[in-house]
């Protein structure tokens, strides 16, 4: 009997790290749900919330809506990806960058937008990377298979 319980024990004690190590490893992944929506609604909702333009209706008259302080929605996960790893894929990234990835160093132009402070924008964009994975500024037209893979942008 005495082997059966330290056997059970041991089996049992395996189970819960094994159990704690998965969790701890999932609790690191970046989602939409968990972290990003956040982000955008404290800081981008004003300009691309439900009120906004759809990116079908925002490309038929750029004018307008930039006029009226109103960019393609990013209200919803689907409205998001559009510009993430959809017909628009990479629009994000390029909007978003610190300037880090570019040749003269230049932020995109919502990168401004995403915080008070350097500090703050640099945390919500270091968060926004880690969860669209395969960060890139180039158009989907002159990305590779692999490029668009290494997209990962998890809703949940």
């Amino acid at each position: 009997m005495g082997k059966t319980v330290k056997m059970a024990t041991m089996f049992v004690l395996v189970l819960l790290f094994v159990t704690g190590y998965a969790l701890a490893a999932g609790s690191g992944t970046v989602t939409y749900e968990k972290d990003v929506k956040k982000i955008l609604s404290e800081n981008c909702l004003s300009c691309h919330g439900s009120d906004a333009p759809t990116m079908t209706e925002f490309k038929k008259d750029q004018d307008k809506y930039k006029k009226a302080m109103k960019g393609p929605r990013v209200d919803t996960y689907a409205n998001l990806m559009v510009i993430v790893n959809g017909s628009d894929t990479g629009a994000l990234m390029r909007r978003l960058d610190d300037g880090k990835n570019t040749k003269n160093g230049k932020p995109g132009n919502m990168y401004t937008y995403l915080g008070g402070t350097d500090a703050e924008k640099a945390k919500n964009l270091e968060v926004i990377k880690k969860w669209v994975g395969g960060w890139t500024l180039k158009r989907k037209k002159d990305m590779s298979a692999d490029e668009l893979k290494a997209i990962k942008a998890l809703e949940k």
